[in-house]
């Protein structure tokens, strides 16, 4: 399995998204598998990577939170979770979505 957090360094949610990313991790027995952190800089980046804002995980290549009517770019993010409005995925999510 390939993880990896796209994020870009205006958005400080990315850091809740990767400590919730690897406690979900460890929950679903997944210990051997790194996270690749990636910087998105550049809009051009942004539409290249699917990009749907900061941050955005990404499971062997698929975006499990994503709907399809997202627009690429420059932007933090907002999940739907739960307990409401949040700036990343929680970790009951991301535990669900790893499988």
């Amino acid at each position: 399995m390939k993880v990896e957090l796209l994020y870009f360094d205006g958005c400080p949610n990315w850091k809740e998204a990767a400590a919730a990313l690897q406690k979900a991790l460890d929950l679903t027995l997944h210990h051997d598998v790194q996270v690749d952190l990636t910087r998105v800089e550049t809009q051009e980046q942004a539409e290249e990577r699917g990009f749907i804002g900061s941050p955005t995980v990404l499971i062997d290549g698929r975006d499990p939170f994503a709907t399809g009517a997202e627009h690429f770019g420059m932007a933090c993010r907002v999940f739907v979770t739960p307990e409401g409005l949040a700036g990343s995925p929680s970790v009951d999510m991301l535990t669900k979505s790893l499988g």
